[in-house]
Parts: C-alpha cells; structure tokens; sequence
C-alpha cells in the first residue's frame, strides 16, 4: 500500500521479535514448564493455567521473564495443590535463568537496515518488559550504537506513546513506529495520529492477538522482512 514517510524524522523500533527473537524462547520453556508438570496436570491444562496467572499477575509483575518465573512457580503451585516438590521449584527457576542468560540472536537484517538509517534519522528503541533484562539485551546485541534514546515502558498504549513523544519533543507527524505486534506497536501509534509499520514474528503471544476487525485497519504498512522498510525509506 502507498504511505507517505517523507516527513519521517525520527524511527521507533520495538525490541522483542523485532530486532530480537524473544517468543520463541517463552513457548520453549512453556514446553519444559508442562513437562515438569506432566504428573499433575495436561500440557493443554498447565498451558492454560499458566495463561491465565500470567494475566492475573501483568499488573503486579508487568512484562518479562522475571514475572514470568513468578506467574509459573504459582502455576505449580496451584496446580499441584501445594505439593510441587522444592526440587521442581528449582528446576522452574534454573528456566527463567537459562532465558535470561541466552545469547541474544539478532533477526535477519536488523543490523544492515539501523546501519543505513541511522544518518538520516533519529533511531529510538521502545519496548516494554524488565529494565535490566532489555538493557543487558541490548548491550548483548551490539546495537547501542545505533540509538539515540531507548525507553522501557510499563505498556504500550496510547497515552504511553504520547507522553513519552512529548517528553522526547517528538513531533507525532515526524514519528514512525516499527514493530512485531499489532495490539502494541501499531494500533496505538495510529490512534495517537503517527504512523506505523507492522512486521510480524512467525510467533505471538496470545496477550497481543488482536481481532480479526483490527487486523484489517488499513493506513499503516506491513512487511514481510524488516529489510523491506528499506525500499520505503532508504531512497
């Protein structure tokens, strides 16, 4: 579809499945979580039990593996009504900690297309989860180098964005997001007025499954490959 950008000025990227992969460790170490729990309960059961305290605690906890960790010792917990071993306990933490120490693995042309970017504009990262953990990534990554500014929010909604836009002098019709999910980097960038570009991850967390009326707004632009946005900007 045809999007004008040339009043860009400054480009917002998501972190997780957008530079990143991140989902696809979460659903791995679901797979080990139900496997701990096999006595207990089914996968499709811990699987949904898991989802469920997660939502419940995403306002305690907020984003990342740290209340990750949290929301499955609960799980277990629950669903061993109180008799998951201390063993087990350990096991689920050793989990989380595996992911938190995994080598970040960049996504397929992630560091060609900052590299051509960043001189002709102001390149931001905006992701939400834990602070340290996005901070170690980052610096893991290799990509500091190419950012201006990165912010770690609480969530990514409408007046998370604006807030933070305005805080950066931002002028919303300079602004261009670019982002794996449609519920956190798109919809609420278009809702604020600026514009948005949706590349999406092989995998999505049920949390940012939007609807199938969602899906098909209209006035923002979908890729394939983050490599595409070059043929859009890089010009």
């Amino acid at each position: 579809m045809e999007v004008d950008f040339s009043n860009i000025k400054v480009i917002g990227f998501d972190a997780d499945d957008t530079l990143w992969v991140n989902e696809t460790y979460f659903r791995d170490t679901e797979e080990r979580f139900a496997e701990l729990l096999e006595d207990y309960e089914t996968k499709n059961k811990v699987d949904q039990e898991l989802f469920k305290m997660e939502m419940v605690n995403l306002d305690i906890y907020g984003y990342g593996i740290k209340g990750f960790m949290l929301s499955m010792i609960e799980s277990a917990l629950d669903l061993s009504n109180n008799q998951i071993s201390q063993t087990t306990i350990a096991q689920i933490l050793d989990l989380g900690k595996k992911m938190i120490a995994h080598p970040v693995e960049l996504l397929d042309g992630v560091e060609e297309v900052l590299s051509k970017l960043v001189n002709r504009y102001r390149l931001i990262v905006l992701t939400k989860g834990d602070l340290l953990d996005q901070e170690r990534k980052l610096e893991k990554s290799g990509l500091s180098k190419y950012f201006h500014h990165v912010e770690v929010l609480s969530d990514k909604k409408e007046t998370n964005y604006s807030n933070l836009l305005e805080h950066l002098n931002i002028d919303v019709k300079e602004f261009l997001m670019i982002g794996n999910s449609l519920k956190s980097d798109v919809l609420p960038i278009l809702n604020i007025g600026a514009k948005a570009v949706h590349v999406p991850f092989h995998t999505t967390w049920a949390h940012e499954m939007v609807s199938e009326e969602d899906e098909l707004v209209n006035n923002h632009l979908k890729l394939n490959s983050l490599k595409d946005i070059l043929k859009y900007l890089d010009n």
